[in-house]
Parts: structure tokens; C-alpha cells; sequence
């Protein structure tokens, strides 16, 4: 303030503005945030306003986040860390479209206590669940340049949301319990329609033409997400295909039936798929999803009712008074 004063004292309004000189590029006005609308990330123009170093740094992570496999996995120019899946593969157009769960929801509730480990959560741990679980591969170094990028990313997709806020279109779509078990039987026949092209019957996807990074990711075996991802449930999984699969499918325009995803969903994780230990998740059993495959439970129902459903009944006996 005391220099502006000083300015204006010896400078007179016509000395410091040109007339005929051009009007200065207008600073970008703050992301906002319409609670009413669904979330698709700040747009990327804005990046071009911050300091260098910043920029260059989100940029990465959000480079991670759609090519994951071109720098960690089996292959990576990188470190040779994770299976062939990108993040971008679970978490469509680099986490921001709406109900392709986004991370839109991430910056604003983390650090929280999560049920599956018991704990409180940085954004850094919920990374490295995903790496270990849905890439199967081994934790980052959480002050590593890759971590680093991944986590501004992460809190650039945030701006101007609140703490505690879950943008519309969060996540994954909460599709209603079948009055039946999945069935993968059922499902196979809307693969085979559904899913071949891309994904090929053997379920092993297609590799871009680097040979490195997944164009369709593998949906089983070594290079897909173990038994701890959160895909690995089938209400997870289900929603997510509901919304987004076949591709061009969106929450707007589907292509399945709920009963077919909830069924597509049961065959594909019925299939093979790495192994991993689970032994300290859930260490308060009476808050396991009821889709959770794995026991011991809290109630009498059975492990492949926890997995394929029927749901309804879990459910109510948790809601019982």
C-alpha cells in the first residue's frame, strides 16, 4: 500500500497508461464450482497461469494418470513397477468425467479414516492402495517426483471445491440390489456381445502400438487388477460399466441393462486374477461391504453370497433395528 502511495505521487495517471498501448491480458478468473452440475475438472487453459515448475508438475501427474503403463509398468521408461492397466483405465478421461470414477471427490474429503484399513488416510496412501490393488504393483516412494506430480494433480482437479464436498457425478453409480444372485453364465453372453471387440475373448484387451501401454486394458489375468481392487466388488464394478461400457456409454446414454452389468460384472470377475493378502483390511468386520468376497463377516450369510449376491438380504440385516 505505502508503495502505491508513493507512486501516485510522482506519477500521474497519463505517464503510467499508454492509450494507444493494447489492454492487458485479463488474470483468469478462480475455478467455480456448481454444486447443481455434474464435475468434469477445472479446465487445463488455466495451468498456463502458474509458475512453471507447478505447471509442469500437474501436467506430469495428469500424464501418469493416462499413461501410467508407458512409465511404471512391466515396461515403464521410468521404473518397471506395475501390471498393464493405466489409472486413466478405471478412472476415465484422467479422472474427470462424471460418474467415470473421477477423483473429484478426493482433494475435498482427504486426509479421512477409511473402514478397509481401520486408519486415517492421506491422498498419498489412497494412491498407493490403487498402485498395490487395481496395478499390481508395489508402493511409490511418497516423496518421489511421480508421487509428487500425482498428488498436485490430484489437488489441482479440487480447486474450488469444499471441504467435504462430493461433487454431482462423484465416483461410481450406485446401481439397485438384483432380486437374484450375478450370474456369470448370463454375463458371458453379454460379453461376448458387448465387450469382445475391445476387450477380445480372451479378455486380455489390446496394447497400443508401443507395445507397452494398454489401449483396451486386460480384464483378467497377470496384468489386471487383483483380488483387494476396488473393482473386485461386484457393486463397484457393475456401476462402473453401467455408466461407461460399452465404449461411448455414459450415465445419460447407457448401453446395459442394470441386469447385464451387474451379470458382465460377475463373469469378468469370476475369471483368474493375481492373488494379494488381505489380511489387514476391514479390522472392524461389521463394516465390510456387503459385497466384500472375502470373510469372516458379521452375519450368517455366506462367502459367494458376499460375492454374486443376492445383496438385498445382507443389506436388511444390517439395517435390522
Amino acid at each position: 500500500m505505502l508503495l502505491a502511495l508513493v507512486v501516485a505521487q510522482f506519477f500521474l495517471p497519463s505517464d503510467i497508461l499508454d492509450p494507444k498501448a493494447p489492454a492487458p491480458e485479463p488474470l483468469p478468473q478462480a475455478a467455480t464450482f456448481d454444486p447443481d452440475s455434474f464435475w468434469s475438472g477445472p479446465d487445463t487453459t488455466r495451468l498456463a497461469f502458474l509458475d512453471d515448475e507447478r505447471e509442469n508438475l500437474i501436467r506430469y501427474g495428469r500424464e501418469l494418470i493416462a499413461n501410467t503403463a508407458h512409465y511404471i509398468g512391466p515396461n515403464g521408461t521410468v521404473m518397471q513397477n506395475t501390471n498393464a492397466l493405466n489409472c486413466q483405465n478405471c478412472h476415465l478421461d484422467a479422472g474427470t468425467k462424471p460418474w467415470g470414477n473421477n477423483y473429484g471427490a478426493v482433494w475435498s474429503t482427504y486426509p479421512k479414516i477409511r473402514a478397509r484399513s481401520g486408519k486415517l488416510e492421506t491422498v498419498a496412501k489412497r494412491v498407493n492402495d490403487c498402485v498395490e490393488r487395481s496395478l499390481n504393483g508395489t508402493a511409490l516412494d511418497s516423496t518421489g517426483r511421480e508421487m509428487r506430480a500425482i498428488i498436485a494433480y490430484m489437488e489441482w482437479l479440487g480447486t474450488g471445491i469444499a471441504r467435504d464436498q462430493k461433487p454431482k457425478g462423484s465416483g461410481i453409480v450406485e446401481l439397485a440390489f438384483l432380486d437374484r444372485a450375478a450370474d456369470p453364465q448370463r454375463g458371458e453372453q453379454v460379453f461376448e456381445v458387448k465387450c469382445v471387440s475391445c476387450h477380445g475373448k480372451d479378455g486380455q484387451g489390446m496394447l497400443k502400438a508401443d507395445g507397452v501401454t494398454a489401449l483396451y486394458p486386460p480384464l483378467w489375468g497377470p496384468l489386471s487388477y487383483n483380488k483387494g481392487a476396488g473393482l473386485y466388488r461386484l457393486s463397484r464394478f457393475a456401476g462402473y460399466v453401467k455408466a461407461n461400457m460399452p465404449q461411448g456409454a455414459t450415465y445419460l446414454s447407457p448401453q446395459l441393462t442394470d441386469a447385464e452389468a451387474w451379470d458382465v460384472a460377475a463373469y469378468v470377475n469370476a475369471q483368474p486374477r493375481p492373488e494379494r493378502d488381505l489380511t489387514g483390511d476391514w479390522p472392524d468386520i461389521s463394516k465390510k461391504p456387503v459385497d466384500h468376497p472375502f470373510g469372516p463377516y458379521a452375519d450368517p450369510f455366506p462367502e459367494q453370497q458376499h460375492k454374486f449376491g443376492p445383496f438385498g438380504p445382507i443389506a436388511s440385516y444390517y439395517k435390522k433395528p
